[in-house]
């Protein structure tokens, strides 16, 4: 397959599923922010949902003041930031009209669907009573994307590189959401681990599709911080965390391996994350410090999105 191929079925997906993140992203920043806690400064919710999507410099170099307005128009309509779910949605659509040949029709028909009804949206008519449900709208098509991929695609070296770019994407978001999100909420006067507000931690699992499945896993009707972050990271059989990802990652690099009868530096890369948090506690984790596990996650992940262009020359 061409690098340049390998690359536009990469970014597509890669695109879709940031386009997706970044609606979780703010949906739990809206949520948040609607029950701020006594003698905490509403803006602050909002500032970590910023640096959760990595926009916090971004938007200060355009916005003077934060605002939820000023938010959610940097964060979904802002062509100028790119991350915002506009950019995410043209870029992933312009991937995959260069590959029309490489993806299935459905594909294309569930991509450039959402472009077209997404634009006609005006950013200016946007109030509360309609972003919950157009957050919902964003996640539902990125997820039929993601559908007709697993339904329609065969499954070669195309369906691995567009396996690269979804997994990549959100373990990268996994990561950043559990991370600032940790910090920001956590009170001073807790230790890491301690207990926190039911419902500001209910909803970081909503963010990722994971309330639900979290009480099943744990039969408990606390939530509590220690659980959502081992489920988030070591879980596998959640399928946003830290671990199922890197399970299909590693999966598909091997597979992929297999069929070009190589071994590429990004298989070392993946092998060496998947170990560690395949075999990795959460008791070790906590007492090395959580912060510095997912930065050091965070660094790894992109590392690996680096290295896979360089040994599939995505340039």
């Amino acid at each position: 397959m061409l690098g340049r191929t390998a690359a536009s079925l990469f970014w597509t997906s890669r695109y879709n599923e940031r386009a997706e993140n970044m609606a979780r992203l703010l949906e739990v920043g809206y949520r948040i922010s609607m029950t701020p806690r006594l003698g905490q400064d509403v803006s602050e919710d909002w500032r970590s949902t910023l640096a959760s999507a990595g926009c916090e410099t971004a938007f200060f170099n355009k916005y003077d003041e934060l605002t939820k307005r000023s938010i959610v128009a940097h964060m979904l309509f802002d062509p100028e930031n790119p991350s915002s779910v506009r950019t995410c949605i043209e870029a992933a659509r312009n991937n995959a009209r260069s590959v029309r040949t490489a993806i299935t029709g459905e594909m294309w028909e569930s991509i450039n669907t959402t472009y077209l009804e997404f634009m006609e949206v005006r950013p200016q008519h946007m109030n509360d009573d309609k972003l919950p449900d157009f957050l919902s709208w964003i996640k539902q098509r990125s997820m039929m994307f993601r559908g007709a991929l697993l339904g329609t695609l065969m499954r070669d070296e195309g369906y691995h590189f567009s396996q690269f770019g979804t997994f990549v994407e959100r373990a990268d978001n996994t990561s950043r959401i559990l991370d600032v999100k940790y910090w920001i909420l956590l009170p001073d006067n807790e230790f890491v681990g301690g207990s926190l507000d039911r419902y500001q931690w209910s909803t970081i699992l909503r963010s990722v599709s994971a309330h639900r499945s979290y009480r099943h896993a744990y039969r408990d009707s606390n939530v509590r911080p220690f659980n959502v972050a081992e489920f988030l990271i070591l879980r596998k059989e959640m399928p946003r965390s830290l671990a199922y990802c890197y399970d299909w990652i590693t999966g598909s690099m091997v597979d992929l391996t297999a069929r070009y009868g190589e071994q590429p530096e990004a298989l070392r890369l993946a092998h060496e994350t998947n170990a560690l948090l395949q075999e990795g506690s959460m008791e070790r984790i906590f007492q090395g410090g959580l912060h510095e596990f997912l930065a050091d996650l965070i660094t790894r992940n992109n590392a690996l999105g680096i290295q896979l262009g360089v040994d599939y020359h995505f340039a």
